[in-house]
């Protein structure tokens, strides 16, 4: 395996923010409630679905009707009909949940699907039409993941070309989750889900969060895709927005709060999805 190139990896700016505190974008926020619907989690890259366990139980706890997909994570174009394909056979309304890589995807999905009423981001990635998952970041200083991962020797199976991009093992922990314990840090630097690297620099052509409602979870300690980035997204989208104290994968951490905040973002769900002018009157809090 080949040395960390670092033209490749993400281009993400690093640090935690002091004092961003909730940012909300519809008034008053509304208590969790049951959904009729179904929440679906999107894995990003590194991980997989088996990740947002401890949330998937919260949730469930909570009376929601909650499916983890798997995000093949080899192209932005090819994981968004993933998603899509996935989410379009599920009946009722749907939030969809993203974490990391998986928000840029989720994003162009969502576009094109009717029965998504949310979309959240967990520290994740929202792009706009043209933009690529590199490119978003790269006017924010460089979080430790880029000097972490590393390319891989052999073309990426699956994917259009090129390598494949992994976390070092031994700074898994640290960059990845380094408020989860060390053991289930081990494990996951071992089953790690590796990106297609080509994946990083293919432009989105759709953007759902231009037309539905959105939330977003700012990680401040977050050591893989810098916190300043993040708010740039979620200011750009209008999110209703939260800050927590934790890691990139903050929700193995700490849950319940995590499944709390989908469960509030669940909570716009009760009004039937109206293009872009049900999220300007979200955006205004009506």
């Amino acid at each position: 395996m080949s040395e960390p190139q670092m033209g490749m990896g993400p281009q993400m700016g690093m640090g935690p923010q002091m004092g961003m505190g909730p940012q909300m974008g519809m008034g008053s926020e509304p208590g969790p409630k049951e959904l009729g619907g179904t929440i679906v989690l999107v894995h990003g890259a590194f991980a997989d679905a088996s990740g947002f366990g401890g949330v998937i139980r919260e949730l469930k706890r909570g009376g929601q009707n909650v499916v983890a997909i798997p995000n093949p994570l080899r192209g932005l174009s090819s994981d968004a009909r993933s998603i899509a394909t996935r989410v379009k056979a599920i009946d009722g309304p749907v939030v969809l949940v993203g974490h990391s890589y998986a928000g840029g995807p989720m994003g162009q999905a969502a576009a094109e699907l009717k029965n998504v009423r949310a979309l959240v981001f967990l520290a994740a990635i929202g792009l706009d039409a043209g933009e690529s998952v590199a490119g978003v970041q790269q006017p924010f200083p460089p979080p430790m993941v880029v000097s972490t991962s590393y390319l891989t020797d052999y073309d990426a199976p699956g994917a259009a070309g090129g390598p494949e991009l992994y976390i070092q093992s031994d700074k898994f922990h640290e960059t990845f989750c380094a408020d989860a314990p060390s053991e289930v840090a081990d494990v996951m630097a071992v089953t790690q889900r590796p990106l297609a690297a080509a994946a990083l620099q293919e432009q989105a052509t759709a953007a759902g969060w231009k037309t539905i409602p959105s939330w977003y979870l700012i990680s401040e300690q977050d050591n893989g895709i810098s916190p300043q980035a993040q708010k740039f997204m979620a200011d750009r989208m209008n999110a209703t927005t939260e800050t927590i104290k934790g890691s990139h994968a903050v929700f193995i951490a700490q849950p319940r709060k995590v499944a709390q905040f989908i469960q509030r973002a669940a909570g716009v769900t009760d009004t039937p999805h109206e293009g872009a002018r049900h999220h300007l009157l979200h955006r205004m809090g009506a």
